[in-house]
């Protein structure tokens, strides 16, 4: 059961919806982890290492490569201590993607690792992912061009010239499952692999609030007016940085009106005759599963 408080914004309300960790806070980092920042000269064999090849995961067989398994290459250009767990150090391990790398070891997407990682391992990957994501899309300053530095005390970087300081971006995302009776509203981007569909979702534009993406999002993408928006949960998502913020409502009218190339597709669908769903990794798979289970 979804428990369901008022909120009110001024301009328009929603409800937030308290979610068991099962339903909707699952893929975040562990309770036990500790986020730190710290600049590494070796690889501890002791640490969890989530060692990168540019923006991929280096595996050794079907697990992430260890400290050991990586001392066959040159040491790497950055190597962070990215958190504690447990008193076991997180490091993260950054390789150009031009480095050659023996038979011994092999990359792997980010997002196909999923199923060997599993739900712990898979969160840390993709914070050490964002950060080296951070690093490599800031090495000149965005304001005169001139070099930036890392700094060693936090995730960010400084101007070597004119001071400009920077950290990490987070671009927020609104995702809306639209119910109607038993029946939702599900859409498929032309980017998505074949059959799938998924709720509506689209970033935040400055000025904006979150209720007021979420209507824009639904009028632009599928045509449609929706109400009674209610809370669900929100994920860290590396792809590359983006924070997704999901959303119940209802359908209130309209006709579906696909955007164009935007949205390839859209239709209600009933529980008994669903598409291809996103992958379990992601919070637009549980997002769905709540809301199927809401409205058998």
């Amino acid at each position: 059961m979804l428990r369901r408080q008022w909120f009110n914004s001024g301009h328009c309300g929603f409800y937030f919806s308290t979610v068991s960790a099962q339903q909707g806070c699952r893929f975040m980092l562990p309770t036990a982890f500790t986020a730190v920042h710290q600049q590494d000269g070796y690889l501890d064999p002791s640490a969890i290492v989530i060692a990168l090849h540019g923006n991929t995961l280096i595996f050794c067989s079907d697990t992430l490569a260890t400290a050991s398994e990586l001392a066959v290459l040159a040491p790497p250009h950055t190597l962070l201590g990215i958190g504690q767990m447990e008193q076991q150090k997180i490091q993260m391990a950054l390789w150009d993607a031009a480095t050659p790398l023996p038979t011994t070891l092999s990359t792997m997407d980010l997002r196909a690792s999923f199923d060997l990682l599993g739900e712990t391992l898979w969160a840390l990957a993709c914070r050490a992912s964002q950060i080296a994501t951070f690093y490599r899309t800031h090495r000149f300053c965005g304001v005169c061009g001139a070099p930036t530095l890392a700094l060693e005390h936090e995730i960010a970087c400084e101007c070597t010239a004119c001071q400009q300081r920077v950290w990490p971006r987070l671009s927020p995302a609104v995702m809306v499952l639209i119910q109607r009776g038993r029946e939702v509203l599900l859409a498929r981007s032309p980017h998505f692999r074949s059959g799938m569909y998924s709720a509506v979702a689209g970033f935040v534009e400055p000025g904006e609030s979150l209720e007021q993406c979420a209507h824009r999002e639904v009028r632009e993408e599928v045509g449609v007016e929706i109400t009674n928006l209610r809370w669900f949960a929100s994920q860290s998502w590396a792809f590359p940085h983006s924070l997704m913020l999901a959303f119940f409502a209802d359908y209130v009218s309209g006709e579906i009106v696909c955007q164009a190339d935007e949205i390839e597709d859209a239709r209600w669908f009933s529980p008994d005759d669903l598409p291809l769903l996103p992958s379990a990794s992601s919070i637009a798979y549980r997002l769905l599963q709540a809301g199927l289970k809401e409205n058998p």
